[in-house]
């Protein structure tokens, strides 16, 4: 079943993104993920990379593959999963689940695709 998005729109911008809902993919976490998230928000960044890679992994799929968006839209999105949307948005950058350019375009460059 595909998840269900929801539209930003961001005056700024001038743009209407569909993206997906925050409680869609953090809903139901895998089990090694349940002690970070609660009512499909991040409580904390797990210490263990490979958790940590797990989290960022499941906070990737919010992002279509393909797509450009501007870093408010970004911002937006993190705000509603994590309180720190700066640190959890360095993670997505420095762990190369999102790239972006100088002009503060995103776009999602890994993560799990479903098919």
């Amino acid at each position: 079943m595909p998840a269900a998005r929801a539209a930003v729109h961001n005056p700024r911008h001038g743009v209407i993104l569909n993206v997906m809902g925050a409680h869609d993919f953090l809903a139901d976490p895998p089990p090694e993920l349940r002690p970070f998230i609660r009512d499909g928000r991040i409580t904390a960044v797990p210490a263990k990379r490979t958790r940590r890679l797990l989290l960022l992994d499941q906070v990737a799929q919010a992002f279509e593959p393909g797509r450009e968006y501007p870093e408010a839209v970004v911002d937006e999105v993190l705000k509603e999963i994590f309180d720190d949307h700066c640190a959890l948005r360095r993670y997505l950058i420095d762990e190369s689940f999102m790239s972006r350019t100088a002009a503060g375009i995103y776009w999602r460059a890994g993560g799990t695709v479903n098919a």
